[in-house]
């Protein structure tokens, strides 16, 4: 299991909302996000959190290259391999066994060997979703894994 972040949310009323990180190392860092959609990434002193030791004030473009950067690619130690890989995109439908449970209930990469490395909403995506992950109707999660695997998380989650 990997180990989970100290995170806080600090609402900042009239500019925005302040979200801190404390990493497993013991820095504590934070984003300033505005209402204007202006960053600013901030370095704090671990004795003194209101001591801001260095900053740096990032554009909306600026934050969104940072993205791809920081998130972690959950098949990246895949690509080295010769390993023939496919990425599907699955329905949760209202036949489907697993609409309203959790992703760990499916034990899909236990049974399967694929990973569902995502889920699609309406309204968001959810990468690397936990196993308390709740499915939906209507989602649409991202599966990755060899042809046979996918299939079998197809007919899992379909209940085909």
């Amino acid at each position: 299991m990997e180990p989970t972040a100290h995170t806080r949310r600090t609402a900042l009323p009239g500019v925005g909302t302040r979200f801190d990180l404390e990493t497993e190392a013991g820095r504590h860092l934070s984003v300033v996000v505005h209402h204007d959609g202006r960053r600013i990434l901030a370095f704090h002193d671990p004795e003194d959190d209101d001591n801001c030791r260095d900053a740096a004030p990032l554009e909306p473009h600026e934050a969104a290259a940072l993205v791809p950067l920081l998130t972690p690619d959950p098949v990246a130690h895949l690509q080295h391999r010769e390993i023939d890989l496919v990425t599907e995109h699955i329905p949760v439908t209202k036949r489907s066994p697993y609409a309203g449970r959790t992703l760990g209930d499916t034990q899909a990469r236990a049974r399967t060997g694929a990973s569902i490395v995502a889920v699609l909403r309406r309204t968001a995506a959810v990468p690397s979703p936990t196993p308390d992950f709740r499915f939906a109707i209507g989602d649409s999660l991202v599966v990755v894994g060899t042809r046979e695997g996918v299939d079998a998380v197809a007919e899992l989650i379909t209940g085909g």
